[in-house]
């Protein structure tokens, strides 16, 4: 099937500067003020205070899908340090999903029957800010193979455990050459019929979509699926596309998550042109994730009610596939809390 891509027309999307992936890693922008002045915005529309405690990462091809001039640019809002982190809203707390209670060794997470959940770094390639893990003690997280030996036996003598996500920070922050030594790892282990890659690389950092990565996913017993995600229809543009048609082209499936953000994707046609712009591109949509209430993303939440409505209206606009399952993680439950 030919990809047909959305109408992107909106979006800066040019040719790739970098070399490697690793050079678009090195050359993101770290500063507020900096990610301002690219914008041409004021710079006191940043919050330092905000940027000190957790700080700013932003890939410059991301970037470049930005409206420069616009304070409300979706993508802008999703990486842009606010005064608004301060605010100490009733409800959110800095484990908003209940990852640490969790923890079974270092670095794994078993929340659900059948899977479990490898923190494969704290590395991240974007920082967005309504990350429910921005305050996840990632020094205690393995940083090696050899760290990684634990969570590995624990996995290998728990058979109930079919499927492994890989997850962080963000897994594709780890060389490929690493991470086929964890997949040789998993794929040892015969009660493990597959591998749940959950990244946002591919979308901001669509040069990580190597041959080799590709290669090693394909060469392994165990079924890889890649779920990447994007909230905006603008971060689907060329470049993405191109990237994530290496890996349907491999046959490995895609899903995509997305998180309802006020600002960003609130609005019924923002979330129509996202779903179309993934199945246009081979793309599933998968979850649209209530906000996990974590502490300094409280302004970007919207209110159930209004998801409730936003499903609604998206199944009186889309086929059936492209509408994500409205869900909700709720500590210690024994799943996603299904919403609609």
């Amino acid at each position: 099937m030919a990809i047909v891509a959305s109408d992107l027309s909106s979006v800066r999307a040019t040719p790739s500067p970098y070399l490697s992936w690793q050079a678009a890693v090195k050359s993101a922008i770290r500063d507020a003020g900096e990610l301002c002045r690219e914008l041409k915005l004021p710079p006191e529309l940043a919050s330092r205070s905000a940027a000190d405690s957790f700080r700013v990462f932003a890939p410059r091809g991301f970037v470049a899908k930005m409206v420069p001039g616009d304070p409300a640019d979706p993508l802008l809002l999703q990486v842009l340090p606010r005064a608004d982190e301060a605010e100490q809203a009733d409800g959110f707390v800095r484990d908003a999903v209940g990852d640490l209670d969790a923890t079974r060794v270092p670095g794994l997470i078993h929340k659900y029957h059948g899977r479990v959940l490898l923190i494969a770094t704290g590395v991240c390639a974007v920082h967005c800010r309504y990350c429910f893990r921005r305050h996840f003690p990632y020094e205690d997280a393995p940083k090696s193979l050899a760290a990684w030996r634990p969570a590995i036996e624990t996995i290998a003598r728990d058979k109930s455990v079919e499927e492994v996500i890989l997850s962080g920070g963000d897994p594709l922050s780890l060389v490929d050459h690493l991470l086929e030594r964890l997949f040789e790892e998993l794929d040892r282990i015969s009660h493990v019929k597959r591998v749940r890659i959950h990244t946002r690389l591919p979308i901001v950092i669509p040069e990580r979509v190597t041959d080799e990565f590709v290669r090693c996913l394909t060469a392994m017993r165990i079924a890889p699926i890649v779920v990447v995600h994007a909230n905006h229809a603008r971060e689907l543009a060329e470049d993405v596309s191109t990237a994530l048609a290496k890996l349907r082209q491999a046959g490995i499936p895609i899903l995509n998550q997305t998180v309802l953000l006020r600002g960003v994707n609130d609005q019924v046609d923002s979330l129509v042109d996202l779903s179309r712009a993934l199945v246009n591109v081979g793309v599933m949509p998968y979850y649209l994730h209530q906000l996990d209430r974590v502490a300094g993303a409280s302004h970007f939440e919207v209110p159930v009610a209004r998801g409730l409505e936003l499903v609604e209206q998206l199944r009186s606009k889309l086929p059936g596939y492209a509408v994500p399952r409205y869900v909700q993680e709720v500590a210690g439950e024994s799943g996603k809390r299904i919403l609609a």
